[in-house]
């Protein structure tokens, strides 16, 4: 995209390059100058949806600092476009860029309901909860249309499987009255993420994802509704947004959140060119700053993958950051920890064509 205009209702400004690719195109902005019209075009990339024909829906890791062993992302890419996702590099794997394909070109996993009846059904699994948007948001706007994720939760409602949901936005509360259902089996979770009460900084920095009023007003539909609802303050942002903690803490125990966590900027491998476009471009007073500070959490690097700090960072700016957490999370009465998921009452779903099992 033209580097001299913003590109509106996206978190990425350009097209970093994919390690994975040798090829890279590189457009002649001189010879399309006088082309506004194309030129308008480009500001304004549209979102295109593309048929992903996976044949398993539920991945698996064993990282030490994750706190669910398995989930299942509905969508690959995100049209939500925040500047600072750490999923953006998935992309690369399939030949497309971190940077605007991740937001503009985004897979559908169109049988994934279908897929996660059949992991239930097997034999081999042991019951355990399963995060839903592990990776990208399940409840991104194309969701109206496809109802992958409410797929999923009927099918969660059928085995009384336990879910938990991380969600930036407030079309999650379109399926309380399933997860309502999950609820007497202490089956079911809801996370909801908030960077920022800014809307200016909301719009830009993550564009196309509800705004910060609409997400306060979901965790308060949640817990009206009886569903466990934690905020997740995600991510914070030393020079950017670490000064608003005590604030969001505070939105959202009001909004009845009962419990809540924090996770450090992460910036693995593209995303920094993503991340510090998008900051160069609407916040070019900040960027110096924020590039400073973020590098005094990751020992002078913008970032360090270990497992024992990616999360939380280290340093004098780290241990403020979690002490100012620790200190309001405390004074506003959140729980110290969420409630673990029970699947005790899991069964299995049942076979399609009506043939009993013989073992349960």
């Amino acid at each position: 995209m033209d580097p001299r205009l913003p590109i509106k209702g996206r978190g990425a400004q350009s097209q970093p390059a994919n390690p994975y690719v040798r090829v890279e195109c590189q457009p002649h902005w001189d010879d399309l100058e006088g082309d506004e019209e194309l030129l308008a075009q480009l500001a304004r990339p549209a979102t295109v949806y593309l048929p992903d024909e996976s044949q398993s829906i539920v991945s698996e890791n064993n990282s030490p600092d994750i706190p669910f062993r398995y989930s299942i992302n509905p969508y690959r890419g995100c049209a939500h476009g925040c500047s600072y996702c750490y999923a953006r590099p998935t992309h690369e794997y399939f030949g497309l860029s971190a940077g605007l394909d991740f937001e503009t070109k985004v897979m559908v996993k169109h049988r994934a309901p279908q897929l996660l009846r059949k992991w239930l059904a097997r034999p081999s699994w042991q019951p355990t909860w399963i995060a839903m948007s592990g990776v990208t948001d399940c409840y991104q706007s194309v969701e109206r249309e496809y109802h992958l994720a409410r797929g999923c939760l009927e099918v969660a409602v059928e085995c009384r499987q336990p879910m938990g949901i991380v969600t930036k936005n407030a079309l999650v509360t379109r399926d309380i009255d399933l997860l309502t259902e999950l609820v007497p089996f202490r089956a079911a979770q809801v996370a909801v993420s908030i960077t920022t009460l800014d809307t200016s900084l909301a719009r830009t920095m993550e564009p196309r994802t509800s705004t910060p009023e609409a997400r306060l007003a979901a965790i308060r539909k949640l817990t009206a509704a009886g569903i466990p609802t934690q905020v997740m303050v995600a991510p914070v942002i030393p020079g950017l947004n670490d000064s608003e903690i005590p604030s969001i803490l505070q939105a959202a125990r009001e909004a009845g959140a009962t419990t809540a966590s924090y996770v450090l900027l992460r910036l693995p491998t593209t995303v920094v060119d993503v991340f510090f476009g998008w900051l160069e471009k609407f916040y070019p007073d900040r960027e110096e700053k924020v590039a400073s500070l973020v590098r005094t959490t990751r020992e002078g690097k913008l970032y360090r993958s270990d497992f024992a700090t990616r999360q939380r960072g280290q340093g004098e700016m780290a241990r403020q950051i979690e002490q100012t957490f620790r200190v309001f999370a405390k004074k506003l009465g959140f729980a110290s920890k969420t409630e673990p998921l029970d699947a005790s009452h899991f069964r299995p779903p049942k076979d399609a064509s009506g043939q009993m099992r013989l073992f349960d």
